[in-house]
C-alpha cells in the first residue's frame, strides 16, 4: 500500500513540476507535508532535507559564484581571453566557449551565462559575428563544464551526497573530470563545427552601439498612410536614401519578421526597428507618412537633445521582476526611461499591450535611458544591459581577492584538508567579510525555490527507499532490459535520465533516479558506482529544449530562437554524450 502511495505522490509531483501549475517551490513542500501526515516518513525525515549537507553546500555555492561575477573575478580573466584571440572573432569566440567550461567547472552555471551573453554580443558586432550561433553553445558549454568537478554543478554535490549515505562514498573534487573533461572537450569540438552550421545567423538587434563621431541608434518606426516606404523593401528603400541606416526587422500583427532573410513589401500600419545615425533618422522621421510608435518617446531618438541612448536590458532568471507587470517595474514608470518595446520568442509587442505583460525569464525590453543615468541602470541587479560594456563590473577592485578566496576552498576542498561544506562555508565566510559579497546579495542570490525543491525531492527520495518503491521500479525497469548486458543497461539508464532532466529539473531527476539506479545495479549484481555516475552525467545532458535547463532559456531571446533550434543542435549533442559516456564510465568504474 505505501509504495502506492508513493507512486502517487511521485506522478503528481513529475505533473506539477512539468506543468508549473503551481510554483516548484510549493510542490516540494506538499510533498515533504504529504509524506509526513500519510505516516510514510516521520517528522523529523520529512525534513531532513534541509539539514542535509549537500544542501547546504549548494547554497553556499550560490553565494560563492554571485562574489566571483559581482567582482568581475571571471570577467577579469575573459578580458585576457580576448587580449589573447589578437583581434580574431573565431578565435576569441573558441576561447570565450573554453573559458566558459572552464569557469562553469567551478561557479555555478547560471551566473557565468548571465555575464558572458553581453560578452558574446558585444564581441559579435565587434567582430562581424553573428551572435546567434554562439549564445545556444555558450549554454551549453556551461552545462558541459559543469559536469567536470564536483562543484560543477549541485546536482553533483547532490549525487555524492546521496552516494555517501547508500554506503558507496562521496565523490572526490575531481573524481568526475577524468569522464567529464573528455566529455566537455568532444561537446566543445561539436558545437564549433556543427554551431555555425546548423545554428540561425540571425541579425543581432543590439550591437554595442558605436562610440565613434557619428553613433548609431536603435529606434522603431512606424509607417503610416502617404509614406513612399509603402510597397518597398525596407532594406533596397534604406540602402538607397539612407545608406546609415539599417532595418532590422519588421513588425506586423505582433510578428517580428528579420527582413534580411525575408522579402517583405511595407504596408501601412508596419513598425520598423532601424539603427543609424541621428541626422539620417531625424531626416528619416521628416518624411511623410513616418513617424513614432509611441508619441511620449523622446522626439529626438536618443541623442540631439535629451542624450538618450537606446539599450536592450534582459531580465535573468533570479530578477525579482519575474511575473511583475510591465507596468509596475520602476522603467516604465520613470518619466526620463522609456520603454520602446518588449521581445518574447520572436513576438513584439505593440504600446497597448505592453503595459499589461507579465515579465519571464529571457524577456528582452528595448529601453531608451539618459546616458547620465546608464551606470545607475547597468548597476541594477534585477536585469542585465546587453549593450553594456562587459569590462565595467562593480567592485572590480576586490576580483583578485574573491579569486584567492575560491582558489583556496577549491585547494582545501580537493586535497581533503577540509570537507566540501566547511570549505565552501568558510569561503563565503570570508566574502562576506572582505566585501566581495554584500549580505544583502547573498539573501537574493541563495535562490530560495531550488534549495527547497532539492529538500522536496530528497524526501521523496527517501521514502522510495523506505518503502521499497525504488527496487519496485527497477525490477519493473529491469523487465524491459532483461535480456541487455549490464553496459548496455547502463546506456539505457543514462538515456532514461537524460529524457527525464528535459522535463524535470536535474537535481529533481537526480534525486529521484538515483535509488533506482543503485537498486538496478544490486539486482545485476554489479558495483553501483558506475550507476550513480551515469546518473550524474545523464541529469546534465539535458541540451534538447529550451526548456531543459534555465541557461537554455536565457539564451532563447537574446538569440532570436526557435523550439527547434535547439533541437537540431541539443539531440545530435545528447546522443553523443550519452553514448560517449556510456563507453567510458566502466572503464573508470568497473561494472565487475
Amino acid at each position: 500500500m505505501e509504495i502506492w502511495i508513493v507512486s502517487a505522490v511521485l506522478v503528481v509531483t513529475f505533473v506539477l513540476l512539468v506543468t508549473e501549475k503551481i510554483s516548484v517551490d510549493i510542490t516540494a513542500i506538499g510533498v515533504i507535508a504529504t509524506l509526513a501526515l500519510s505516516g510514510i516518513l516521520t517528522p523529523v525525515e520529512a525534513v531532513a532535507g534541509f539539514a542535509n549537507p549537500a544542501v547546504i553546500t549548494v547554497a553556499a555555492m550560490f553565494l560563492i559564484s554571485k562574489g566571483m561575477t559581482r567582482t568581475g573575478a571571471v570577467a577579469l580573466l575573459s578580458d585576457r581571453v580576448i587580449t589573447a584571440a589578437g583581434g580574431s572573432g573565431g578565435k576569441a569566440m573558441l576561447l570565450m566557449l573554453l573559458m566558459t567550461g572552464v569557469s562553469s567547472a567551478f561557479i555555478n552555471n547560471t551566473p557565468i551565462v548571465v555575464l558572458f551573453i553581453p560578452v558574446i554580443m558585444s564581441m559579435g558586432c565587434r567582430f562581424g559575428l553573428h551572435p546567434s550561433k554562439f549564445l545556444i553553445p555558450l549554454s551549453y558549454v556551461s552545462i558541459l563544464g559543469g559536469t567536470c568537478t564536483l562543484i560543477g554543478t549541485s546536482t553533483n554535490i547532490i549525487v555524492s551526497d546521496l552516494s555517501a549515505r547508500f554506503g558507496y562514498g562521496a565523490f572526490t573534487m575531481f573524481e568526475l573530470s577524468k569522464v567529464g573533461v573528455p566529455l566537455a572537450l568532444l561537446g566543445i569540438g561539436f558545437l564549433m563545427v556543427a554551431g555555425p552550421r546548423l545554428l540561425p545567423g540571425n541579425t543581432n538587434p543590439a550591437c554595442e552601439l558605436e562610440r565613434a563621431d557619428r553613433k548609431k541608434y536603435l529606434t522603431e518606426i512606424r509607417i503610416g498612410q502617404g509614406s513612399r516606404l509603402l510597397g518597398q523593401h525596407p532594406p533596397e528603400f534604406f540602402r538607397e536614401f539612407y545608406p546609415s541606416i539599417d532595418a532590422i526587422e519588421l513588425i506586423r500583427r505582433e510578428r517580428a519578421v528579420q527582413v534580411t532573410h525575408t522579402r517583405l513589401a511595407i504596408m501601412e500600419g508596419d513598425h520598423i526597428l532601424v539603427k543609424g545615425n541621428a541626422n539620417d533618422l531625424v531626416l528619416l522621421l521628416q518624411e511623410t507618412g513616418v513617424a513614432m510608435p509611441y508619441p511620449e518617446n523622446p522626439g529626438d531618438l536618443g541623442g540631439i537633445e535629451s542624450k538618450n541612448i537606446t539599450v536592450e536590458i534582459i531580465i535573468p532568471p533570479q530578477s525579482d521582476l519575474i511575473g511583475q507587470r510591465l507596468r509596475e517595474i520602476f522603467l516604465f514608470n520613470d518619466p526620463g526611461i522609456h520603454v520602446i518595446a518588449v521581445e518574447r520568442s520572436g513576438l513584439h509587442y505593440t504600446e497597448t499591450k505592453l503595459r499589461d505583460i507579465r515579465l519571464k525569464i529571457g524577456d528582452i525590453l528595448l529601453v531608451s535611458i539618459p546616458w547620465r543615468r546608464l551606470e545607475e541602470v547597468r548597476a541594477h541587479p534585477d536585469f542585465i544591459v546587453v549593450e553594456d560594456v562587459y569590462h565595467k563590473i562593480l567592485h572590480r577592485n576586490k576580483a583578485r581577492r574573491a579569486m584567492l578566496i575560491f582558489a583556496g576552498m577549491v585547494v582545501l576542498a580537493s586535497t581533503g584538508i577540509l570537507n566540501i561544506m566547511v570549505a565552501a562555508l568558510t569561503a563565503v565566510v570570508l566574502m562576506l567579510l572582505t566585501q566581495c559579497l554584500q549580505i544583502r546579495e547573498s539573501y537574493r542570490a541563495l535562490q530560495g525555490d531550488v534549495l527547497v525543491l532539492i529538500a522536496g525531492t530528497i524526501a521523496l527520495g527517501a521514502a522510495m527507499e523506505k518503502t521499497g518503491a525504488s527496487r519496485f521500479y527497477a525490477d519493473l525497469f529491469l523487465g524491459l532490459v532483461s535480456n541487455f548486458s549490464p553496459h548496455m543497461i547502463l546506456g539505457v539508464f543514462i538515456l532514461l535520465t537524460s529524457i527525464s532532466t528535459q522535463l524535470l529539473s536535474n537535481n529533481a531527476t537526480a534525486v529521484l533516479l538515483l535509488p533506482i539506479a543503485v537498486s538496478t545495479a544490486l539486482k545485476l549484481g554489479v558495483d553501483p558506482k558506475a550507476f550513480i555516475v551515469g546518473v550524474c552525467f545523464g541529469a546534465s545532458a539535458c541540451f534538447a529544449t529550451p526548456i531543459g535547463y534555465q541557461t537554455n532559456l536565457l539564451v532563447y531571446g537574446p538569440g532570436g530562437y526557435r523550439f527547434a533550434d535547439y533541437m537540431k543542435l541539443g539531440i545530435p549533442l545528447n546522443l553523443i554524450i550519452i553514448v560517449a559516456a556510456t563507453w567510458m564510465i566502466p572503464f573508470f568504474w568497473p561494472l565487475q
